[in-house]
C-alpha cells in the first residue's frame, strides 16, 4: 500500500494587524527577527545557516526567490515561490549547526506575514526543538488555512504547537518543547494543485508566561475500571528544564457529564489540587473516583473528569473514567465464537457497525481520540509509519495506547491493528528481514516458507500487532512489474507450494492457534490477477504496469490467478485484500472493471464458490479509484463484498457515507451485518477481547541470533547459480578475492523496498550484514573497491555484486525511471573486473537483469534476489559452507522484447529457463538416456502410490543430470521442456516431469 506524506495539524490563532501598529505590549520584550528575507540569510543547507527546499521526489520541492515587492510588509523583499507538489514538499530555514542553537524561551510565540490566495488549503508550519542540529531535532507542528486574500500576519503562540506523531527525523528526544535550543522552522505547502505564495518577516513576539513552560498532564486519557472499583487518575506537574514553578498551580476537578449516572454508577467527586510555588517538576497528585457495584449486565459507561488549571497549561483532553461493560454474553470466553458474535452484533448501532468496517492510519488519528468518537474497528501502519523511537517497546506502547482508547466505547470492542510485514517485521528497526518472496520461491523449500512465516509472526505479535497484510499470492507474469519481488514466482503451482507460509503466520487452518502470542492473522493479496497486468495499461500516475488491466480468458483466470486463492482458503487464510488492478475476462461483456467493484469475483468466486469465511480488507484508498462520486465508491465496494475499508485519512467521510447509504436503502443492513460478523469473528479468534494489549514476552527474540539464523538459511537457499564455468564457485578461502559493485556493501539495496519505509532506501538504516561483511566473516581474503577503481593486479578471482536500488509498487515499474539493465557504474565494474581476472557476478535485484551481452565474459553468474539482512547467507554458498540449490522462480529473459515470457508459452527461448539452477553439491548424478528412462518409470510408480518424496527426488536427480549435460549450450529446444518439467514436478506429475527432462537431455 502506498504511503503519502503525513501531517498533524494543531490550533492556530491568526491576527491581522496594521502595518504601523505596535505588535507587543509595553512590558513585552521587543520582537526578535528570525527572517527578514532581505538577503541576510542565503539559500543554503546544513551545516550552514540557510533556506533550502525539499520534497518527496525531484518535482516536489518548490522554487524560491527573494522578490522585490512594493507592498512588502517589512523591508523591500519577500520570500516568493511556486509549487506543484504530488507527494509532499516545502522549505526550511535551518540555523547554522556550527554555532549555538537559539533560545526562544523568553517569547510567547512566532509570527510572520503570509500573502493569502483564499484557496482554502492548509499550510503546515513546524519549529525545530533540541537535538544536534536542524535536521536532527524534534519537530513541533501546527497549521493554518489560506482562506483570506492579501497580506495577513499569522501569530502562533508556542502553546499551539503539538509534537509531530507521524514523523520525527531522529526519534523522540524528550517530547518537551523546551524552546531553549531552537534550530529553525519549516513550511509544508499543500499538495495536489499548482500554486504560488509569498511570505515575509518571521519574528518572535510577546513575553513567555509560566503556562508556556509549565504544564499539567495526566497518566492516561482513559481509565477503565470494573464496577465497584476505584479509578485513580494521576495528575503530574512538568516544567521545561525541570525548573520549579515560580507561582502556584491549581487544578480544580469535578465529575460531570458522560453516560454514567452519578450516585448510581459512581460517587461524584470534586475538589482542588494545589502545587505551591517552588514545586519541582514531576510532582504528582492522584484523584480517586469510586464506582458502584452493579448486579445486572451492562454496557460500558463513561465519567468525564473535568480539570480546570490555572498557572500552567492544561491537559490536552478531559480524562475519561470508564466503568467496564460486564455480564454480557459476548464477553463470555466459554461460549462458541458464533454465539458471541451474534450477541454482540445484536447490541450494535448502525454507526458502531460502520466503525467496525473502517480502518484508519495511525498517523491520521494522532493520540487516538477519534477511535472512540467514531467507534473505529481497525488501525494500520502504512510503509514507514512508525512510532518514535522505532523500537519494539515503543510499538507495543503505541498500540496499547490505541487499544486503551477503544475501551472508552460503549461495547469496548478491541481494535485489530495491521501492518505490511511482507518479509519480516520490515517497518521495525532491528527486526529480522527475510529475503523477499521471489527469493523464497527460488528456494523451492515449503518448509523454509513456513519457518520464515513463523519468525515474522512471532516478531510482529511481540510488538502488539495481531494482523499482517501478507503473503502476496500474485503470480508474476511480467518482470517489468514493480511488485515482481513480492511474488513467489510466475507459476501458480510454485505459488501454491509456498503457501505453507500461511500456516507459519497463522498456525493451524482451523484458526485455533490465532490466540497464541507468536501468531498473526494473515492476508492473501491481491485478489485477483494483480501479477497479470499488461504493460502500458496502468492509468495511475506515471506507473506503466502496476494497477493496470489483466486481460484473460476464464480458463486462464482459473488456472493461473485464482488457483493460489483456492489453496489459501483451504489453508484457512483469515483475510483477503483485493487488487488495485482491473480485470477484463474475455467474453464476459463487462470489459475492464476495478477489482474493488467486482462482486462476481469477491462475493461470487471468493466467498461463494471457494467458501472464504474470513473478511475482505480493501487496499489503501483503493475505492477512490472507482468511477462516480464518493457515495458510489462506498456503495459499489461494500456491495461487491469488501468488508473493511482501508481509508487512512478519510475514515470520517467513509463511516458517515456508509451510514447514509444504508439509511437510504442502497446498502442492505444484511450486508452490513455479514461484514461486521466476519470482522468480529476474527477478533474473537485472535483472543483480542480477553487480551487486547500487547504480549511482549517474545520481544527479546526480535532480531535474535535464532531468528537471524532462519533468515541466513533463507538467503543461502534463495541463491540461484545460473552459470559456473570451470567450477569457479565455491570460492576457496586461500584465494585472494577482489570485490566490487554497488550492492556488495549496501544493506538497503540488499533488503529492497518495504524496509523501514514504503520504498526502502540505499544505505544502512537497520541491523544486518552485507554480502561483503559476510565474505569477510567467512574468513575470505577480500579486498573491496566499490567502483573497481583500485588496482586489479594480483587477485585470483573477482566478485562483482551489482543490481537494483530499492523501490516498491508502481514506482518501480520498468519505464517509470527503472529498467532491467545494470546501471552504467555497475556495467563498468563488471567489465573492468571480469577483463582482469576470473569473475563471479552476483545480481542483487527484485527481478532478472539483462546481462546477455556480457555473459561470455562472466565465469559465474548468481541471481541473489533481495536476500534480506543476513548477507552471511550469501557468503555461505559463495564459500561452500552450503551448496547452491536455488532454482529460478521466473524465466530469465534474453531481452526486454521477449517480455512477458513464462513457462508454458508456445514460443520459449530465454537466457535461462524457469527452474534452472546449477548446484555445487558434490554428488551430482551421472547417467544418460537409459538412466533417465529408468527414473521416469520409477517416478511414475511413485506418483501412482502417492510417494511424493521419492517422486520429487527422482525429478531433482534428473534435472541435475540434464543441467550438467547442457552446460552453457542453452537452446529453445532445451529450455521449453526443461521449464515444463519443473511445472509438472510442482503439480505432482513426476513421471511426465522426467520425460520432459529426457526430451531436454536429447536436445542438448
Amino acid at each position: 500500500m502506498p504511503r503519502t506524506a503525513l501531517l498533524v495539524s494543531g490550533a492556530l490563532l491568526a491576527a491581522l494587524l496594521p502595518l504601523s501598529a505596535a505588535a507587543h505590549a509595553a512590558d513585552d520584550p521587543a520582537p526578535v527577527p528570525v527572517d527578514r528575507f532581505e538577503g541576510e540569510v542565503p539559500f543554503a543547507a546544513q551545516p550552514a545557516d540557510g533556506i533550502f527546499t525539499w520534497g518527496s521526489d525531484a518535482d516536489d520541492p518548490p522554487t524560491l526567490s527573494l522578490a522585490d515587492r512594493a507592498d512588502a510588509p517589512e523591508g523591500a523583499k519577500v520570500l516568493s515561490g511556486t509549487y506543484d507538489i504530488s507527494g509532499y514538499g516545502g522549505f526550511t530555514h535551518d540555523f547554522a549547526a556550527d554555532r549555538p542553537a537559539h533560545d526562544w524561551s523568553a517569547h510567547q510565540g512566532i509570527r510572520f506575514w503570509w500573502d493569502g490566495r483564499n484557496n482554502g488549503r492548509k499550510i503546515a508550519f513546524e519549529i525545530k526543538d533540541g537535538g544536534a542540529n536542524g535536521e536532527a531535532s524534534e519537530l513541533w507542528t501546527t497549521s493554518f488555512t489560506d482562506d483570506f486574500t492579501g497580506w495577513k500576519r499569522m501569530e502562533i503562540p508556542f502553546t499551539d504547537f503539538t509534537y509531530r506523531t507521524d514523523y520525527q527525523p531522529v526519534g523522540g528526544i524528550d517530547h518537551v518543547l523546551g524552546l531553549t535550543q531552537m534550530w529553525g522552522y519549516a513550511v509544508t505547502l499543500p499538495a495536489g494543485t499548482k500554486g504560488d505564495f509569498a511570505m515575509d518577516d518571521v519574528e518572535l513576539y510577546g513575553r513567555a508566561d509560566q503556562s508556556l513552560r509549565a504544564s499539567v498532564g495526566i497518566d492516561a486519557p482513559v481509565h477503565p475500571v470494573a464496577p465497584g472499583g476505584t479509578a485513580r487518575v494521576k495528575v503530574t506537574l512538568a516544567t521545561t528544564g525541570d525548573r520549579p514553578v515560580d507561582d502556584p498551580v491549581t487544578v480544580t476537578y469535578t465529575t460531570e457529564g458522560g453516560t454514567a449516572t452519578a450516585g448510581k454508577d459512581y460517587t461524584p467527586v470534586s475538589g482542588t489540587l494545589t502545587f505551591p510555588a517552588g514545586t519541582a517538576s514531576g510532582a504528582a497528585r492522584t484523584i480517586e473516583v469510586p464506582t458502584r457495584r452493579s448486579r445486572g449486565a451492562a454496557v460500558a459507561k463513561t465519567v468525564p473528569l473535568k480539570l480546570t488549571v490555572t498557572g500552567a497549561k492544561a491537559p490536552a483532553e478531559t480524562p475519561q473514567i470508564v466503568i467496564d461493560a460486564h455480564g454480557l454474553p459476548y464477553q463470555n470466553a466459554a461460549l462458541p465464537v458464533k454465539k458471541r458474535v451474534a450477541d454482540l452484533l445484536s447490541r450494535m448501532s448502525l454507526a458502531e457497525k460502520a466503525g467496525q468496517m473502517t480502518q484508519a492510519e495511525r498517523g491520521a488519528v494522532g493520540t487516538g481520540g477519534d477511535i472512540a468518537t467514531y467507534a473505529l474497528g481497525s488501525l494500520l501502519s502504512g510503509g514507514g509509519s512508525t512510532p518514535t523511537p522505532n523500537t519494539p517497546g515503543a510499538w507495543a506502547q503505541m498500540i496499547d495506547g490505541f487499544q486503551l482508547r477503544a475501551q472508552a466505547t460503549r461495547l469496548q470492542i478491541p481494535l485489530i491493528y495491521g501492518v505490511d510485514a511482507v518479509h519480516g517485521h520490515n517497518n521495525l528497526a532491528g527486526a529480522t528481514i527475510m529475503p523477499h518472496n521471489i527469493g523464497i520461491g527460488a528456494s523451492r523449500d515449503p518448509q523454509l516458507a513456513y519457518t520464515t512465516g513463523s519468525v515474522t509472526a512471532a516478531e510482529v505479535r511481540a510488538t502488539g500487532i495481531p494482523w499482517d497484510f501478507a503473503p502476496c499470492l500474485c503470480v508474476s507474469r511480467d518482470e517489468r512489474w514493480g511488485r515482481s519481488y513480492e511474488s513467489f514466482g510466475e507459476d501458480p503451482a510454485l505459488v501454491q507450494s509456498m503457501e505453507t507460509m500461511i500456516q507459519g503466520l497463522q498456525g493451524r487452518a482451523d484458526g485455533r492457534d490465532l490466540k497464541r502470542n507468536d501468531k498473526v492473522l494473515a492476508t492473501a493479496k491481491h485478489f485477483v490477477g494483480d501479477g497479470g497486468t499488461a504493460y502500458g495499461s496502468s492509468t495511475t500516475g506515471t506507473y506503466t504496469i502496476d494497477q493496470g488491466v489483466t486481460t484473460v480468458t476464464r480458463q486462464q483466470l482459473e488456472d493461473i490467478h485464482l488457483a493460489p486463492y483456492r489453496t489459501a482458503v483451504e489453508r484457512g487464510i483469515g483475510t483477503v485484500m483485493p487488487s488495485y488492478s482491473s480485470l477484463d475476462i474475455v467474453g464476459d461483456g463487462k470489459g475492464a472493471v476495478k477489482m474493488h467493484a467486482r462482486g462476481d469475483m469477491i462475493n461470487g468466486e471468493l466467498k461463494g464458490r471457494m467458501g472464504f469465511d474470513g473478511f475482505v480488507i480493501s487496499d489503501w484508498n483503493a475505492i477512490d479509484q472507482l468511477p462516480g462520486d464518493y457515495a458510489n465508491h462506498v456503495r459499489t465496494s461494500v456491495n461487491a463484498g469488501v468488508d473493511m475499508m482501508m481509508v487512512p485519512y478519510g475514515y470520517k467521510d467513509f463511516s458517515g457515507t456508509l451510514v447514509d447509504e444504508v439509511e437510504a436503502g442502497r446498502i442492505s443492513e444484511a450486508r452490513i451485518d455479514d461484514a461486521v460478523s466476519r470482522i468480529l469473528t476474527r477478533k474473537f479468534e485472535l483472543g483480542l477481547f480477553e487480551h487486547p494489549y500487547a504480549d511482549t514476552e517474545g520481544a527479546a527474540a526480535i532480531g535474535s541470533p535464532a531468528h537471524r539464523a532462519v533468515a541466513r538459511r533463507a538467503a543461502a537457499e534463495s541463491q540461484v547459480l545460473l552459470k559456473n564455468s570451470g567450477g569457479l564457485l565455491p570460492l576457496k578461502k586461500s584465494e585472494k578475492v577482489y570485490v566490487a559493485g554497488s550492492n556488495a556493501d549496501d544493506l538497503g539495496n540488499q533488503t529492497g523496498g518495504w524496509t523501514l519505509t514504503w520504498q526502502g532506501a540505499s544505505g544502512t538504516r537497520t541491523q544486518g550484514t552485507t554480502v561483503l561483511q559476510g565474505m569477510r566473516e567467512a574468513g575470505g581474503d577480500v579486498t573491496y573497491s566499490k567502483d573497481a577503481s583500485a588496482p586489479t593486479d594480483g587477485y585470483d578471482v573477482g566478485v562483482v555484486v551489482v543490481g537494483e536500488t530499492p523501490y516498491a509498487e508502481g514506482v518501480g515499474d520498468v519505464g517509470n525511471g527503472h529498467s532491467l539493465r545494470l546501471s552504467a557504474a555497475d556495467q563498468a565494474a563488471v567489465d573492468k573486473v571480469c577483463a582482469a581476472m576470473r569473475c563471479a557476478v552476483l545480481i542483487v535485484s527484485g527481478r532478472p537483469q539483462l546481462v546477455g551481452d556480457r555473459l561470455d565474459g562472466i565465469d559465474a553468474l548468481v541471481a541473489s534476489w533481495l536476500p534480506g539482512t543476513e548477507g552471511e547467507g550469501v557468503a555461505d554458498v559463495l564459500y561452500g559452507k552450503r551448496p547452491f540449490t536455488g532454482q529460478l522462480p521466473v524465466t530469465w529473459p534474453k531481452s526486454e522484447s521477449q517480455l512477458p515470457i513464462n513457462v508454458g508459452d508456445p514460443s520459449y527461448d530465454p537466457q535461462f529457463p524457469y527452474g534452472w539452477g546449477l548446484t555445487t553439491l558434490t554428488d551430482v548424478p551421472r547417467g544418460g538416456t537409459a538412466t533417465l528412462k529408468a527414473w521416469a518409470a520409477a517416478a511414475t510408480a511413485a506418483e501412482r502410490t502417492g510417494d511424493g518424496r521419492t517422486g520429487r527426488d527422482l525429478v531433482t536427480r534428473a534435472r541435475l543430470l540434464v543441467q550438467n549435460r547442457v552446460g552453457e549450450r542453452m537452446t529453445e529446444a532445451v529450455a521449453k521442456p526443461f521449464a515444463d518439467a519443473d511445472h509438472l514436478l510442482l503439480t505432482g506429475r513426476y513421471g511426465k516431469a522426467v520425460e520432459k527432462l529426457t526430451e531436454a537431455y536429447r536436445a542438448a
